[in-house]
């Protein structure tokens, strides 16, 4: 008897979203080559940022890893999380709300991707392939996809089974089918910074946050000035990781990344309000910080539908979301999973079943979390003052989501 061939899945996006999708699909028994237009693993993003694992994701991801205690040895915990009001003139802070049953984790963002990417198989990434176009065939069994090979710029064509688009959340390939679609311009961007202390513990800037923060290590602060707030918590390896939502005019983006292209100018200017708003301890830590950059904030109302033949949204692509709640790596994990799932139990047989159950279970959770997310940060900053409370636990599925 013949063996029977492998499908292959043609993932276009190589970060957390398309490195787990490459780990569901392979467990299913799927041939997958990922496309990704960086020229190499980023092994220390200079934009790189801190993110916050739920447990349903952390147990995700340790089925995929060959030693799944090294997640636990890259993140910190965070078993608080704590709203605390900023009294901008008289400099001080009070606590508003404190949960101490926060059972997430934090993580720097290039430390989770390179766990993923090294549990892979390297060949079955192209790193410096930029995504230009595909076709299904007429009877959509089969993808055509066009890449340009930056090195060379030669235009070459991959054929596959199945199209992942885990392209983020300006997605081209969702602007195929959905050409119409407008995100929607949260009414603020936000600073993020990476603050290294690792030779410096004993510095009057370090000592002075530990003791104005002193849950550090085991809790994500929210401070909430006016029509302000700001995300505080540290990950490993002596690195602290900050936030700050300023209400601002949409800017325009000159490239296909929600990261605004920052002048010292507008470092400056930040760092002078920032003396203004926060307590000095918390501005000397954002002034003291190299590199800070700015993300446009963005989401989009809820998608009615994730796929189109033989071509799928995951992550980003699928449900662009604001940060609050941490839920963007969270929900590209489990879009992972449950895609992988639902094609290995349907079997490549019937794979349009296996994507409308995808769709099925996936399309109700995000859709909540992420007008959830959006309610609670314009709460945040103070664009709305009804709704939502304060704390991360009243997020829908929050203690778990449907995996099949």
């Amino acid at each position: 008897m013949g063996k029977i061939k492998k499908m292959k899945a043609i993932i276009v996006g190589g970060s957390i979203a398309g490195v787990s999708c490459a780990h569901s699909l392979t467990l299913a028994g799927w041939d997958v080559l990922v496309l990704e237009k960086s020229s190499e693993p980023p092994a220390r993003s200079p934009t790189g940022a801190g993110l916050g694992l739920d447990p349903q994701a952390r147990t995700i991801i340790k089925s995929w890893l060959p030693h799944p205690h090294l997640l636990d040895e890259t993140t910190l915990p965070l078993s608080i999380d704590q709203n605390q009001g900023t009294d901008s003139e008289k400099k001080v802070t009070r606590v508003l709300t404190r949960d101490e049953s926060f059972d997430f984790r934090a993580a720097y963002w290039s430390d989770i991707h390179g766990l993923l990417f090294n549990a892979l198989d390297p060949t079955m990434f192209l790193w410096g392939h930029k995504f230009l176009s595909f076709t299904m065939s007429q009877d959509e069994s089969t993808v055509k996809v066009e890449t340009l090979v930056m090195e060379t710029q030669e235009t070459i064509e991959i054929h596959g089974d199945l199209l992942v688009a885990a392209d983020g959340c300006l997605s081209s390939i969702r602007k195929t089918f959905l050409p119409n679609l407008k995100l929607r311009y949260s009414g603020y961007c936000a600073w993020r910074g990476v603050f290294d202390f690792s030779g410096d513990e004993n510095s009057e800037t370090v000592s002075g946050i530990k003791r104005e923060y002193p849950d550090l290590g085991k809790c994500v602060y929210f401070d909430l000035a006016r029509d302000t707030h700001s995300v505080f918590y540290e990950l490993s390896n002596k690195k602290l990781n900050w936030i700050w939502y300023v209400n601002q005019p949409e800017p325009e983006l000159k490239s296909n990344s929600v990261t605004l292209k920052v002048s010292q100018e507008m470092i400056n200017k930040m760092h002078q309000e920032a003396d203004t708003i926060w307590i000095p301890e918390l501005a000397r830590l954002m002034k003291e910080t190299k590199e800070p950059f700015l993300n446009v904030i963005y989401d989009c109302d809820p998608l009615e539908r994730i796929f189109w033949g033989n071509v799928v949204l995951v992550g980003d692509a699928a449900h662009p979301t604001t940060p609050h709640g941490l839920r963007s790596t969270n929900m590209s994990v489990l879009d992972a999973e449950v895609l992988g799932k639902c094609l290995g139990e349907c079997g490549p047989e019937n794979l349009n079943l296996g994507l409308e159950e995808y769709q099925r279970i996936r399309l109700r959770v995000v859709s909540e979390q992420v007008l959830y997310a959006r309610c609670l940060g314009r709460i945040k900053q103070g664009l709305d003052r009804d709704g939502v409370g304060l704390e991360q636990k009243h997020m829908p599925f929050f203690s778990g989501a449907p995996l099949v």
